[in-house]
């Protein structure tokens, strides 16, 4: 079904200390776009987990004592491989997933991107030196592996979510334990095969599938010899996440919810604004933790960027992610379809007004119709949580210092844009958003060399550049006395 050049890319079992481990226990990867099984695959739980655990602490004092430039050849002949088999990953991420194509491959290059930037990163993990107050003493800072990092990762992104992790804490000499939403567990799977392939040892990189969320986590978050917990998903599970880790104090990062406003002002380029619109909201089907979440439109421009909008939006093509031309997927599974239909149900009735779609698209059961709603308000459904789907309200506002006020009327702060021509008003608006990321005049900003995250409640941490390989390193400060003459 898959047509894949390297049918050995589709693996269906946990990669547990360099074996492939099978049971007779197995779940259905579904086609979100028609339902057609993908593959069956072990169902791993709690022992399976406890296992990759193992595995992984047995094998850090090796990989932690290699060279920062062992680990970087190993990581780059990683790097590779994906790169070399992008058709074939791609393939199997929008069989599992259900983004098109050209998107799904385009996630493989970027997932790529960050093995091959904290390959070279881990190279450049330098200490420091102190001045002491005696001459007697010397005070040095080095830099260690902080040990063990298990995550656990969302199935909007299956390749690049773990890649971006789980390049980080290799590189820095971390062993490595990922377990991929049961939705979209091949990517993973297909990872580990070509870290095996490329040399990366048994128990380095680890991946344990299966349908037992709550078991699996639980392991992963307060066993004792996970050092690190690392997340990617929703604000609510992340806080019962956070509050695992606490009874042993692990170190955290988490990239979790979203709410990011997209600021147009009249004096924007109107042609660019919808195009950096387009790119940020409908990428995904809508479902990613940074799309446009609320557009704010300057009124005087109202009118004008509406038509445009609209008009862009009804050329967008929906349908199976594997057909040419598609730029449009389906939603993870019906229950995403339903939440989404009842945030614009809610919205309606609260007084937004449909401008186009609105409805389940005849592509299929979990296909939504692009849609755009106008004369929304802050204070509606649609508006204060966050969509996952393919839906974009139009906001109003009059000035500046109300376009920052709504847009900040949030607890969450992952991402933020804005589309102005103005450089005073530029610095204003960039320095007045609380958002970890802006994005101004461009809708897409995510790349290996920048720091991904937020701040308030979308999390802690950085993914992606220098700061995102700190989040895997812990300080060491040494004092050497007795030196004196």
């Amino acid at each position: 079904m898959l047509n894949l050049k390297d049918t050995d890319l589709l693996k269906r079992a946990s990669y547990i200390d360099g074996d492939w481990q099978t049971s007779d226990q197995t779940y259905a990867v579904l086609n979100p776009s028609n339902g057609d099984l993908v593959a069956s695959v072990t169902d791993a739980g709690i022992v399976e987990t406890e296992q990759a655990v193992f595995a992984a602490k047995a094998a850090l004092p090796a990989w932690s004592a290699k060279s920062a430039a062992a680990r970087c050849k190993l990581m780059r002949s990683w790097f590779d491989l994906m790169m070399q088999h992008q058709d074939d990953l791609g393939r199997i991420l929008t069989a599992e997933q259900g983004k098109p194509l050209a998107e799904a491959k385009g996630e493989i290059g970027y997932g790529a991107s960050y093995i091959e930037w904290f390959a070279e990163e881990g190279k450049r993990v330098y200490g420091d030196t102190i001045p002491a107050l005696s001459s007697d003493r010397r005070i040095l800072v080095i830099k260690q592996p902080v040990g063990v990092v298990a995550s656990v990762t969302p199935w909007n992104f299956p390749n690049a979510m773990i890649a971006r992790k789980a390049a980080a804490a290799l590189a820095a000499g971390c062993t490595f334990v990922a377990r991929p939403a049961s939705q979209t567990p091949l990517s993973a799977l297909a990872m580990a095969e070509l870290a095996a392939r490329a040399g990366i040892p048994p128990g380095v990189f680890n991946v344990v599938v299966g349908q037992d969320s709550r078991g699996m986590g639980k392991v992963l978050t307060q066993h004792p010899d996970v050092a690190k917990f690392t997340f990617t998903g929703s604000t609510a599970v992340g806080k019962s996440l956070i509050s695992q880790c606490a009874t042993t104090v692990k170190r955290v990062s988490m990239e979790l919810g979203g709410n990011a406003p997209f600021i147009v002002f009249d004096d924007a380029d109107l042609d660019a604004a919808v195009a950096g619109a387009i790119g940020s909201k409908y990428r995904n089907a809508g479902q990613t933790c940074v799309s446009t979440n609320r557009l704010f439109v300057q009124k005087n421009v109202l009118e004008a960027f509406t038509e445009k909008f609209v008009a862009a939006v009804k050329c967008l093509s929906v349908g199976d992610g594997l057909q040419a031309g598609v730029s449009v997927g389906p939603l993870i599974n019906s229950q995403a379809l339903e939440d989404v239909a009842s945030l614009v149900s809610e919205s309606i009735d609260q007084g937004a007004v449909l401008a186009l779609g609105g409805q389940r698209h005849e592509a299929g059961e979990n296909f939504y119709q692009p849609t755009i709603l106008t004369s929304v308000t802050n204070t509606m459904a649609v508006a204060r949580n966050e969509i996952f789907g393919p839906v974009t309200p139009i906001i109003a506002f009059d000035d500046e210092e109300d376009a920052i006020k709504m847009a900040n009327d949030t607890e969450y702060g992952l991402a933020a844009y804005f589309f102005s021509r103005d450089i005073g008003r530029i610095w204003r608006v960039a320095e007045g958003l609380e958002y970890g990321m802006v994005g101004i005049n461009e809708g897409i900003l995510s790349n290996a060399a920048a720091p991904f995250g937020g701040v308030k409640q979308s999390g802690n941490g950085r993914e992606g550049s220098k700061y995102g390989l700190a989040d895997y390193l812990t300080i060491k400060y040494l004092c050497m006395g007795g030196l004196a003459r």
